[in-house]
């Protein structure tokens, strides 16, 4: 059973991911944050609930939706938003924007903007981890449109044969872009996959953090005992457009309404306040405080130095020690 001190640690973390998402949101329709943005608002369920069953030097692989992951494992807001911003202090020192955020002393291995490169990155990650013995365990977040690539399927075979001590994390946000996960999968849970692969399949409520939670610690702890990865679909659903290019012309604006109505931010809020951990006025201040953090990291990422031209092909190939 989770402490109260958790329960309300994960709200903290949901709300960061929640303003860092709509913040970086409102910076991009102004102008000062270009490429893409991928926001994962609505999701945070699912992304809390999971990385708060792992260790501290445990990993997570993440995808071109990854902001949240990486906020959740611990991650520096101000480097974050800097990096979209494409300043010198970004994590990747404004080269890899939103979609290339890795910190390897938290034990992110970053995002990718291919759809399902994730997968076999963290078996990388997790064979590295059964080789050295360290019982560290990786998770591998994936969306449902990557469950249909070659990717998911030999990552998971491989990780089955070897029992690699990963976990892979769907969230099942219903949409690959515009396409409707029914019309492209002959089985209706992606779960339903792991059989053909000899290992346990699971469907948690991605919209209930502690759902998520209790599935993936379980996971985790078979992962980390030596009895190999284990398949998680997380039913989620993302409240913003797949991306700033998306004009939502494949789902109705009463089908997100009815998915804003399990929002997991305001779930947990509730259980919060019926337990008696926090009260209203509480929660209020939660959130001002939050949106000051944001606002410093905007800060910070505005007053930074733009990256200088020299740095322009450098860190694109190793050039040794």
């Amino acid at each position: 059973m989770l402490s109260n001190e958790t329960l309300l640690e994960m709200y903290k973390k949901m709300l960061l991911i929640r303003n860092f998402e709509e913040v970086a949101n409102e910076y991009f329709t102004r102008g000062l944050i270009w490429g893409s943005l991928h926001t994962c608002i609505g999701e945070e369920g699912s992304v809390v609930g999971a990385i708060t069953a792992l260790n501290e030097d445990d990993y997570v692989g993440t995808t071109h939706r990854g902001h949240g992951h990486v906020i959740a494992k611990g991650a520096d807001i101000k480097l974050m938003m800097a990096e979209l911003f494409g300043k010198a202090t970004g994590y990747s020192k404004g080269k890899g924007g939103s979609m290339h955020i890795a910190d390897m002393e938290r034990g992110i291995l970053g995002a990718n903007g291919i759809v399902g490169a994730g997968n076999p990155i963290a078996c990388g990650a997790a064979l590295s981890a059964q080789y050295r013995g360290t019982k560290q365990v990786t998770l591998s977040f994936f969306g449902d449109g990557a469950s249909n690539q070659g990717t998911f399927h030999e990552s998971i075979n491989l990780a089955s044969a070897w029992k690699l001590p990963v976990v892979f994390v769907n969230q099942n946000n219903l949409y690959a872009i515009s396409t409707p996960f029914k019309t492209i999968s002959a089985t209706k849970n992606i779960a339903d996959r792991a059989v053909g692969y000899g290992i346990e399949g699971v469907i948690a409520d991605g919209m209930d953090a502690l759902d998520v939670y209790e599935k993936v610690k379980a996971a985790v702890e078979k992962a980390r005992n030596g009895e190999g990865p284990t398949l998680i679909e997380c039913k989620t659903y993302r409240f913003a457009p797949h991306s700033k290019s998306d004009r939502e012309v494949y789902r109705t604006k009463d089908e997100v309404l009815e998915w804003r109505k399990k929002c997991p931010i305001t779930r947990m809020e509730k259980l919060l306040l019926e337990k008696g951990v926090i009260k209203e006025e509480d929660a209020k201040k939660i959130k001002e405080e939050i949106a000051a953090l944001i606002e410093e990291a905007v800060e910070f990422a505005k007053n930074s130095p733009e990256p200088e031209l020299d740095e322009l092909t450098k860190d694109v190939y190793y050039e040794g020690e």
